[in-house]
């Protein structure tokens, strides 16, 4: 296999219960080499399971985990030292200094690497140059979390796995944190596994949602947010209800919207991806002299894709119409193989009939 195939983490059929509880229900994921992956969820969800699994905190009771092609299981070591983690709370040892620490770590990892040359890399890297040689409990938390990070890079490893990176910090550190992952990402695979929706809108490419122990999406931001519709919202110098019956005759699905105009009214509009309305509404409104307003293309947010993932009836409505599609699909195929069974019955028939002929007249 090219190297180019291997993927920096793959998961398959991930379970993990304890007793008659299932915290994880048969996860399967990838995640590309160069990718910046927002892992979210709930609390509860499973994240931090994934994760502690991934890194060999934990073991699986069913399913295999692949970091850069090398099983957890069959070969710990080797993918441990592809993996840099950043716990939620950062294994630092507060009585030493930064550098010192920095050193310990590079010990424990057995790195061969020049070791001043790659501590002060690694330092660099996360802007720690500064208070090297200060006590790690007098850094406030957002340089503490650097210190994790710096940690997290000792060895030089291909994923790095940060869990919650910016819980507890005050909005500067927060946005400080996020252009160093923003920095990482552009030569490591970074995974970074939080509740916090802001978090992945500013640093990711791709998405990941976990609920209840299971996958429920996984894909680019920017699909997700488009849902495979497209969403308009209109604003009409007009009642509602004139404009309600130019949208039903044009058969667009919409529903009404708040409207902060006066003697005007606002609605949500909804197409498929591949279906553009706007100059046939536009023309429409026009004939009936009806002004517009405001016509504008929208997207979900994150908060509004996270919420339909997360909400348990929206889901059960999806996997109902999933099971109804399936449904309607083997019927067509039953059909389409039982008009092929008469056609082919068709044909052979007039070749008896000429048979049963030859027959009497013998």
């Amino acid at each position: 296999m090219e190297n180019q195939e291997i993927k920096a983490l793959e998961i398959t059929g991930l379970c993990k219960s304890y007793g008659d509880k299932t915290v994880l229900d048969n996860v399967s994921f990838s995640v590309d080499r160069g990718e910046i992956v927002g892992f979210l969820g709930p609390n509860g969800a499973g994240k931090s399971t994934t994760m502690n699994i991934v890194t060999g905190y934990l073991s699986p009771s069913k399913g295999e985990v692949r970091v850069c092609g090398i099983n957890t299981l069959e070969n710990p070591i080797g993918a441990k030292a592809k993996i840099g983690y950043l716990p939620e709370i950062p294994p630092l040892y507060q009585d030493m200094t930064v550098y010192e620490y920095l050193c310990f770590v590079f010990d424990l990892k057995k790195c061969k690497k020049d070791k001043k040359k790659h501590i002060a890399e690694c330092m660099a890297l996360v802007k720690l140059m500064d208070v090297a040689h200060r006590m790690i409990r007098n850094l406030s938390k957002g340089y503490k979390q650097r210190v994790g990070l710096a940690q997290a890079l000792i060895g030089d490893p291909e994923v790095l796995i940060l869990d919650e990176p910016t819980v507890g910090l005050d909005p500067s550190q927060i946005m400080e944190i996020r252009d160093v992952i923003r920095l990482i990402g552009r030569e490591k695979t970074v995974i970074l596994s939080t509740h916090i929706l802001q978090e992945v809108t500013a640093v990711c490419d791709k998405v990941i949602i976990i609920h209840q122990g299971k996958i429920r999406a996984c894909d680019t931001l920017l699909s997700l947010e488009s849902g495979g519709i497209n969403t308009y919202r209109i604003t009409a110098m007009s009642d509602a209800a004139s404009a309600a019956g130019i949208l039903e005759a044009m058969g667009v699905e919409y529903e009404e919207a708040e409207c902060g105009e006066e003697a005007a009214c606002a609605f949500n509009m909804k197409t498929s991806e591949d279906t553009d309305i706007r100059a046939q509404v536009f023309n429409a409104f026009a004939s009936a002299g009806i002004p517009l307003l405001e016509f504008t293309a929208t997207t979900r947010s994150i908060e509004d894709v996270f919420r339909d993932y997360t909400d348990d009836e929206w889901l059960q409505a999806r996997e109902l119409e999933a099971a109804a599609a399936e449904a309607a699909e083997e019927q067509e195929a039953e059909a389409a193989q039982e008009e092929d069974s008469e056609e082919l019955r068709a044909a052979e028939a007039p070749e008896t009939e000429s048979e049963d002929e030859q027959e009497a007249q013998q």
